[in-house]
This record gives structure tokens, sequence and C-alpha cells, in this order.
């Protein structure tokens, strides 16, 4: 199975990134969001991405489409192998998925991608409530 075509492709997207995540997946992210997703193991599905929501229904009527395994809700389609679309309508439908996850970003954060600011991840509402409780027993003392 031969993915660096497809890494390629979705990299050539401007404020991609790539992560390992979940084991063995190999994702694409724009402002730390999903828009692709390639096993680098053997599994169910050679490659995912948010189809249009207009576009999913007839997308997964087509042999070698299905709805993406935990993602479907969100209108995920998942390829069941290389082989399943031809390769100019798999780029079609990634660089698809890069435009609709990029436009479900936050405006402000569209435009600090657009400037080059590195994104800055907040804290989530637990760690803040442990570091408030440290700082206030540390001082305290």
């Amino acid at each position: 199975m031969d993915i660096e075509w497809i890494r390629q492709h979705c990299l050539s997207h401007p404020h991609t990134t790539e992560q390992i995540q979940w084991g063995s997946d190999l994702l694409f992210k724009v402002g730390g969001k999903m828009f692709a997703g390639v096993p680098l193991e053997p599994a169910r599905v050679w490659l995912t991405v948010k189809a249009d929501p207009e576009e999913f229904p007839e997308l997964i009527e087509r042999q070698g489409v299905i709805p993406a395994p935990y993602l479907a809700r969100a209108k995920w389609v998942a390829l069941e192998n290389e082989r399943a679309l031809p390769r100019a309508e798999v780029l079609r439908l990634v660089s698809k998925s890069y435009e609709l996850v990029f436009a479900n970003l936050s405006k402000k954060l569209q435009a600090e991608l657009a400037a080059g600011k590195k994104r800055r991840v907040p804290l989530k509402k637990n760690a803040k409530a442990k570091k408030n409780r440290a700082s206030k027993k540390g001082s305290r003392k």
C-alpha cells in the first residue's frame, strides 16, 4: 500500500500538520482539526475524509466507499481501498475535506494561521482548576 502520494497531497495544503494518533493512524490536520486519516497498518479502510454534506449520500452509494466508522454522523466517508475511486477523485475529496474543515475553524484561528502565528493550545478546564488550587496552596504558607 503506497500512501506517499496521498501524504504529499495532504501536506500541500497550507498550515497542514501530520500526526500519528490512535496507535497507527496517520492524521492530517489544519488548526488542530483532522481533515484526512490513513491507517499505517492493514485496516478495514484505506482513507477517511470529511465529505460535503450534499455529496455524502451519493458517495456512500459508490462501490468501495462507506460511511466512516465513528465519524459518519458528521458526514465523513471512508474508502475501503486505494482503487475505490480514481486518483483524481481522491485528490478532489481530500482537498474538499481540507476546505470544509478550514471553513469551520474560528475566524480568529483562520487569521492566526494566515498570519503565520503559532497556535497556543489552551489548558483544559480541569488542568486550570488544578493549577489554580496549587497556586493557592502555595500562597497560604
